[in-house]
């Protein structure tokens, strides 16, 4: 697939794919992320994917610009489209209770599907994790259903819970944190999805998908303990994808 490596200041690199949310070059680009670690690239120092491009930071004095673009277009040279691969899915608990889901019925008016309807759409498909950001551990998902697709709220609120699980237009996602946001809240996970007290502190990464399912109140509750006893493990599996 094509790409353009662009500078981005004294000591990053930019590989740019074509500018378009599309889960083939999304792959390109994990794929890229990949071998770039695998080579072990003397002086690379953090490896940042996106939608559609990977930053590469490097210590300019260790490795040169221009050696390093050499690097990375052998390398992209390698990397196809619809190479498959086999990627990690995270089984992640939603619980879709209205003390969670404070904007459940601004979905349910919007799409006009019920609530039944809305939590079975929305726990049917894994969704691919394009890239992190905003907040540390906040997945971009993609791959929601188009019967979700529902505006963000034109007044966001100053303060959304941790693990509020909602819906911004064509994407859902997770809030790992307690932060200001805009999207639609229709449920809310346990998990702690960043933990700064973990060796891994945020549970996924780009490349990997996450499939929720739903859980009751007391389920709820359950995990929670678990999580804060230390013996709760999210299940996840590797799949072709």
């Amino acid at each position: 697939m094509n790409f353009q490596i662009l500078q981005s200041g004294d000591s990053a690199l930019t590989v740019q794919f074509e500018k378009k949310i599309s889960k083939e070059i999304n792959a390109c680009v994990v794929a890229l992320e990949k071998a770039v670690t695998d080579r072990q690239i003397s002086g690379v120092i953090e490896l940042i994917p996106a939608f559609c491009s990977l930053t590469v930071l490097y210590d300019c004095t260790v490795i040169s610009s221009s050696k390093l673009k050499k690097i990375i277009t052998a390398l992209g040279s390698s990397i196809k489209a619809n190479d498959s691969s086999v990627s990690v899915i995270w089984d992640i608990p939603v619980c879709y209770s209205r003390k969670y889901a404070l904007d459940m019925d601004n979905v349910i008016n919007h799409t006009g599907l019920s609530e039944e309807e809305i939590i079975a759409l929305h726990t049917s498909e894994p969704y691919l994790i394009y890239m992190l950001g905003f907040l540390p551990g906040f997945a971009y998902l993609g791959g929601m259903s188009e019967k979700l697709f529902t505006p963000r709220l034109s007044n966001p609120r100053t303060e959304i819970f941790q693990g509020a699980v909602g819906i911004g237009g064509e994407q859902t996602g997770i809030y790992p944190i307690a932060s200001p946001g805009g999207w639609q809240l229709i449920g809310k996970t346990p998990v702690k999805v960043f933990d700064p007290g973990r060796e891994s502190p945020i549970l996924y990464k780009a490349g990997d998908y996450i499939k929720f399912y739903s859980i009751s109140e007391q389920e709820y509750d359950s995990i929670e303990a678990e999580i804060n006893a230390g013996t709760f493990q999210v299940k996840s599996r590797e799949s072709e994808i």
